[in-house]
């Protein structure tokens, strides 16, 4: 099957119908369809419509509620803690995020920590919700084991990534959403589709060797904590890990560590859980519990404006800022539409044929 691009209204409408079909109410379904999308749309395609067979995956082997009770089991003024239910990440992720915000309305600042969920798509989705409300969002998921701590060959961590969104006056958001490893497992299955290698500092071999295969995970390898090496810092990429796993999972009560459920189908959660599910963790700040909103915006204008104008290496075109790529894309795919990699486009075609959908 050859690469092609969609329309996005095409794409949204066939998610939709795939989200209902396994149960979601049409309000969950369409808010599952949005935090999807939005990784396709930003450029993160590993997060986006590439990820929609692996959900109903899980659905079929039952490890997905399609119609959770997501509840707040126990909470302070500022604070709380969300179960998911066994719920699809994409649905429990953004409804823990408004508790966060609803906190931070009352009392200046909101922090969440969810359990017994599952996979959550792009981290940024969740703390760019903050935005409108003039609120700083940071958000922090757990993943499956897939990352082998430094100086180790035993996967004992995920990607757990970071996000952090930033609101701004005149100037678009800050918004940086990176995984704490050196590249998102996600990465790996784009390079297996394109028959590419590995960058190295990507992957390890199951001995710790150095790889570039990007099957290595399949024969025992680990993914690699950002810093590639110890001598370039990857212990401080497994200490982000770790940070992530610990507010998400342990203080949550959802599984941490090795324990975390895989995200693919065909491989059983650990048979000994320490939790529920998987962890994510929210917080969202109201800017005006620190300053005027409208002088943080303003002088984030200026913090932007400075940090753009940085005088570029030479041969480069101008220095980013977080968010400017995937802000830019997003307007392009838009316009343009979307482009799925011809295996993906087969998995959305077996879905459609599964669910009687015309894609």
């Amino acid at each position: 099957m050859k690469d092609a691009v969609y329309p996005v209204d095409q794409l949204r409408s066939f998610a939709l119908s795939v989200f209902q079909k396994i149960g979601c109410p049409p309000a969950d379904a369409l808010l599952a369809t949005n935090v999807l999308l939005s990784a396709d749309l930003r450029g993160i395609d590993s997060h986006g419509l590439a990820r929609l067979s692996g959900y109903v995956r899980l659905w079929e082997a039952k490890r997905i509620n399609a119609t959770p009770s997501i509840k707040t089991v126990y909470e302070t003024p500022s604070t709380a803690v969300v179960d998911g239910d066994g719920g699809l990440g994409l649905v429990v992720a953004p409804k823990a995020m408004e508790v966060a915000i609803a906190k931070a309305k009352q009392v200046g600042t909101g922090w969440v920590s969810v359990k017994n969920s599952n996979h959550f798509g792009i981290a940024g989705y969740h703390a760019m919700m903050a935005l409108e409300h003039d609120m700083i969002g940071i958000t922090m998921t757990n993943a499956s084991p897939l990352v082998a701590p430094t100086f180790s060959i035993e996967r004992m961590l995920g990607t757990n990534p970071i996000a952090v969104a930033i609101p701004a006056k005149e100037q678009p958001a800050f918004v940086a959403d990176l995984a704490t490893t050196t590249a998102a497992n996600g990465k790996l299955e784009i390079l297996q589709r394109k028959n590419k290698l590995a960058p190295t500092g990507w992957i390890q071999d199951k001995s710790g060797n150095s790889s570039t295969n990007p099957h290595e995970l399949k024969d025992g390898g680990a993914l690699i904590p950002l810093g590639s090496d110890y001598e370039h810092g990857s212990h401080k990429g497994y200490a982000l890990g770790s940070v992530v796993d610990i507010f998400s999972a342990v203080l949550s009560g959802a599984n941490y560590g090795p324990w975390v459920p895989p995200f693919v189908a065909f491989l059983q959660p650990p048979s000994d859980p320490v939790g529920q599910g998987i962890g994510h963790f929210f917080g969202a700040m109201r800017v005006d519990a620190f300053r005027s909103a409208d002088e943080f915006k303003a002088h984030m204008d200026n913090w932007i404006t400075r940090f753009r104008n940085a005088k570029p290496i030479e041969g480069k075109e101008r220095v980013l800022i977080p968010g400017d790529p995937e802000r830019e894309m997003h307007k392009i795919r838009m316009e343009e539409g979307i482009p799925l990699n011809g295996k993906v486009v087969e998995d959305l075609q077996m879905l459609a044929q599964k669910f009687l959908i015309q894609f």
